[in-house]
């Protein structure tokens, strides 16, 4: 029997916001089977966020709110700064992690704002813009971060303190946004659930040992931009998702010496972590594990 065509959903009907804590709130779209947003054809869209699960966070304290990335369309960044306003938000600010397209396709919604970015994400913006403005869906304009910083920085919405931090992980140019009062890491793309995406394999090695860097922090809840969303409006994961990032990539890594490893699939893969509870099996994620093991074979 044939497989069933994907059923295309309005983009944006299936955005549900979430609360992982009383100053976050958690706007989830994707993880449904069978569906997509953008269309049957293959897209960016849908098969690098909306088959996986993509969030991003607005961290709000009174009337000040921080958003951490800009989501997957205009569509979702209009309904994301609406929900802000409506409750009474008045002042936003937008941190972008990393300039990948599911993660500032929305930049131009908050193009009135301050839009804070890596000296590194700045350039990686400039030197793809081609392809983000004429991708599918392109993203056009691709409105670029007007602060620009290059390290460590403090900041804080209301009351709260916010510390960006740059880690290689995933990609060369991430900033992990921290909430010290909270215990909270809210990380990008730096950890993902179940496993990383492997954007950049000639810098895993430098992965690992920023992810070692990042474990020492010590933070007990941690919000990926892509995971599971019961897991994500439980309050987050714990910092056995970077154990489980180590082992990941450390395993990827030996791919070369050992075939047999490059021959698993996913589930096989990590089935000790899964076994432990650590991490949930799921099955789009076969498609990334296998790009993942033929990405690092090729470099």
């Amino acid at each position: 029997m044939p497989a069933s065509s994907p059923t295309l959903l309005p983009l944006g009907s299936t955005l549900r916001v979430l609360r992982p804590h009383p100053n976050v709130l958690a706007f989830y779209d994707g993880r449904i089977e069978g569906a997509r947003a953008h269309s049957a054809a293959p897209n960016w869209l849908d098969d690098g966020a909306y088959a996986l699960g993509v969030c991003v966070y607005a961290v709000v304290d009174g009337t000040e709110a921080i958003l951490y990335d800009t989501h997957i369309s205009l569509t979702h960044a209009r309904m994301m700064r609406r929900t802000l306003e409506e409750a009474g938000v008045t002042s936003i600010r937008v941190v972008l992690s990393h300039w990948h397209d599911d993660h500032v396709a929305g930049n131009e919604v908050f193009a009135d704002c301050e839009i804070i970015a890596l000296d590194k994400t700045e350039k990686a913006l400039a030197d793809h813009r081609a392809a983000l403005e004429t991708g599918e869906p392109a993203i056009r304009p691709l409105i670029m971060p007007n602060r620009i910083i290059s390290g460590p920085t403090e900041l804080a919405v209301g009351r709260l303190k916010v510390e960006l931090q740059p880690a290689e992980i995933h990609s060369h140019d991430g900033l992990i946004l921290l909430l010290p009062d909270l215990g909270l890491m809210l990380a990008g793309d730096t950890l993902e659930e179940p496993i990383t995406y492997v954007a950049e394999p000639q810098r895993l090695v430098v992965h690992v040992e920023e992810l070692k860097r990042i474990r020492e922090w010590g933070y007990p809840r941690i919000l990926p931009n892509h995971g599971a969303p019961d897991v994500i409006a439980a309050g987050g994961y714990g910092p056995e998702l970077i154990e489980a990032t180590i082992r990941y990539v450390k395993k990827l890594l030996r791919v070369h010496v050992d075939m047999a490893l490059a021959d698993q699939d996913l589930s096989t893969f990590i089935a000790g972590d899964v076994a432990d509870g650590i991490l949930t099996y799921f099955a789009p994620y076969e498609e990334v594990h296998a790009n993942n093991v033929k990405q690092v074979l090729k470099s």
